[in-house]
């Protein structure tokens, strides 16, 4: 026969408990989540790598640049480029916009939907960059509006304004909010960067535009509106978004060389919107209840 017997007051071993806590975070994540979260590994490990092997040989291998694409056959960096960013700036900028604008498609699309579209959109991106900055980027205009074809593009930001064009046609009339605070910080600090030679003056000013940028999306958060003026938020309805985002800094790259994948923005909007019209067609009733209901 056997006897059980319970031992009163002992608590049962708990072993791998971190472990298993980490496991049950990552569990519990939204897609969106899921995808900010490998953008950060992916940073990280490039970061190790860059120390290892030097930036640019990681940069030459897994960056998106129309040259190496057309002439080298590196055709996996319209997957690898979507993954990278240049700085933890331009990480912190686009998983910010990732999080809102992803979150909120997510939940329309669901999430199976929602992870074929920002994959295949941002590959169509930069597919979108690498074939006009390699056939018209060589002359001097062709440079400036498409980028050059020895251009390095990095970033999740061709997705995200794919997940911008889905929306603009799905909540054409619900109102959005564009900061403009940190637009208007990076192209006065271009225009200003090209006038002063003095790399220690140049540090400070790019550091001071970092600190500024960080302050206005926060500011955005407060119950104070003098508080949220800081970052020159400019309402309008989401038709208008991406348009407002791209067109002026197309404009503007025309005397100002900014670090910024127009082209790339561009593909990813043209991809969103397209998709957002076949939505409207396939589901006629579903997408008309959606742009009633924010519209409100």
């Amino acid at each position: 026969m056997k006897h059980h017997f319970r031992v009163y007051g002992v608590e049962p071993q708990k072993k791998n408990t971190l472990w298993a806590w980490i496991l049950s975070w990552i569990r519990s994540l939204n897609l969106t989540g899921g995808l900010i979260l490998v953008n950060i590994l992916i940073f990280i490990l490039i970061f190790l790598l860059e120390i290892i092997f030097g930036q640019p040989i990681i940069t030459s291998r897994l960056a998106l640049q129309a040259n190496n694409f057309f002439n080298n056959g590196y055709i996996w960096t319209l997957l690898t480029s979507m993954f990278m960013h240049a700085s933890f700036f331009h990480l912190f900028v686009n998983m910010f916009s990732l999080f809102f604008l992803g979150k909120f498609l997510e939940m329309i699309l669901g999430k199976k939907r929602f992870f074929w579209f920002y994959l295949l959109a941002g590959i169509f991106a930069g597919l979108f960059f690498v074939v006009l900055s390699y056939f018209f980027g060589g002359s001097l205009i062709g440079a400036k509006i498409f980028g050059a074809p020895g251009v390095y593009a990095v970033g999740a930001s061709g997705a995200i304004f794919a997940l911008a064009g889905v929306l603009a046609l799905l909540t054409p009339r619900n109102r959005v909010y564009l900061i403009a605070g940190p637009l208007i910080a990076l192209i006065a600090g271009a225009v200003i960067m090209a006038f002063i030679q003095n790399q220690a003056l140049l540090n400070t000013l790019d550091f001071i535009i970092m600190i500024y940028i960080f302050i206005s999306i926060f500011s955005m958060f407060s119950a104070n509106p003098r508080t949220r003026a800081i970052s020159i938020p400019i309402a309008m309805p989401f038709w208008f978004l991406p348009i407002a985002a791209i067109v002026p800094l197309v404009l503007i790259g025309f005397f100002v060389e900014l670090p910024i994948g127009n082209m790339a923005h561009l593909g990813g909007f043209i991809a969103g919107a397209l998709y957002g019209v076949y939505l409207r067609l396939r589901y006629k009733r579903k997408t008309r209840i959606i742009s009633e209901y924010f519209s409100r």
